[in-house]
């Protein structure tokens, strides 16, 4: 056996682990991080409402019992006894039975502590499985998509999207229709998770399978809406911008289905596209518009999900179409892919160590 699978086939040393894990860990940090996450997680927005009339010291007491409480309902009916058991054969503490000059005791900490660990050991179980199954639905999805920009003579264009979490619901694709014509689309289904991630799937499936129809821009727009209304839940919907190039050619058409508007940029000035029809999925004969727009060379077109604007601070405050509109003004000269990276580096930035709050996308092209 190599010495490189012999390194592989090894267990992690304890000590070791520990060792580094104390060193690279900023304790205080992380720990607010992961107690303000358990707090959006199992806090629904009444319960953070009445955290307004109280105190600190109060509002602490009050969200620590929120959470165990909730934690403990979302047990299975076999753990949640093994751990009542096992915090009252903690309190039990010790118990000495005496019999005939005899004298048993009964460690019931152990006992009671084992039960606990026992039920924490089934959990991270069932984490690990979800996770790996996540983690796998993510492989599909990042072989389904593209794995680099396209390459299209008189433009240059990049392609970017990052999940909230281990899979994504926004969609971000090209496909070449023919010789002359390449379509890219962006498209957010509502949500996040595993639900979004699998509409978005269907939803890429169905653009690429009637892209190639010779149907003008709104009719194609009214064939997607159709499928996806006809396929989908009740409560999803998506947002889509699908738009069309042609090589050598400046002109831009497109459709927007409730998606956010696109910028244009021209030099340091950057101009609003306009606000779309429904989304995809809401109305099932909804009407679509198609738009074009003509770019100069060195002109952009920029194409955004709501995880841009949206994204928030740990303050709670949002990133906001014009701290948007300032980064791309104050990087404007910039190629299509440094552009992209200096507005993604901005919003981590702004972000910091807050958790995601949603998918992340771009497309932006430009004029050569």
């Amino acid at each position: 056996m190599s010495e490189d699978k012999k390194q592989k086939n090894k267990d992690p040393r304890l000590g070791k682990t520990l060792r580094e894990d104390f060193r690279q860990t900023d304790f205080i940090g992380e720990m607010k991080k992961e107690f303000r996450e358990l707090k959006n997680f199992y806090i629904d927005e009444h319960k953070k409402e009445r955290l307004q009339n109280m105190n600190s010291i109060s509002g602490f007491f009050h969200v620590l019992f929120w959470i165990i409480k909730s934690m403990f309902f979302h047990l299975t009916p076999l753990r949640r006894m093994l751990t009542v058991a096992g915090v009252l054969l903690v309190l039990m503490g010790r118990f000495t039975y005496n019999s005939d000059g005899s004298t048993l005791v009964f460690d019931n900490n152990s006992l009671g502590a084992f039960l606990i660990l026992f039920v924490l050991m089934l959990e991270l179980k069932d984490k690990l499985l979800a996770k790996t199954e996540l983690e796998d639905g993510r492989k599909v999805q990042k072989a389904l998509l593209p794995d680099e920009n396209p390459q299209i003579p008189g433009w240059k264009v990049w392609l970017y999207s990052r999940p909230a979490n281990e899979v994504c619901g926004d969609l971000v694709d090209y496909l070449n229709i023919n010789d002359k014509i390449i379509g890219l689309t962006m498209a957010d289904v509502a949500g996040k998770g595993l639900s979004a991630a699998l509409m978005m799937s269907k939803l890429q499936s169905t653009i690429r399978a009637i892209a190639n129809d010779k149907d003008t821009l709104s009719e194609f727009a009214g064939k997607v809406n159709k499928i996806f209304n006809r396929d989908s839940l009740p409560s999803l919907f998506a947002s889509m911008l699908y738009l069309q190039i042609e090589p050598g050619s400046g002109k831009i058409n497109y459709v927007n289905a409730g998606h956010l508007p696109p910028f244009i940029l021209r030099g340091e000035n950057i101009e609003e596209t306009e606000k779309g029809d429904a989304a995809i999925g809401i109305i099932k004969d909804s009407p679509f518009t198609e738009r074009s727009v003509e770019l100069n060379p060195g002109e952009s077109f920029i194409v955004f999900s709501d995880g841009v604007t949206e994204a928030i601070s740990e303050a709670g405050q949002f990133f906001g179409k014009q701290r948007l509109i300032n980064t791309v003004k104050k990087f404007h000269s910039r190629s299509a892919d440094k552009l992209g990276e200096a507005i993604t580096q901005q919003v981590e930035y702004f972000t910091g160590n807050a958790p995601r709050s949603d998918d992340l996308s771009l497309i932006i092209l430009k004029r050569e």
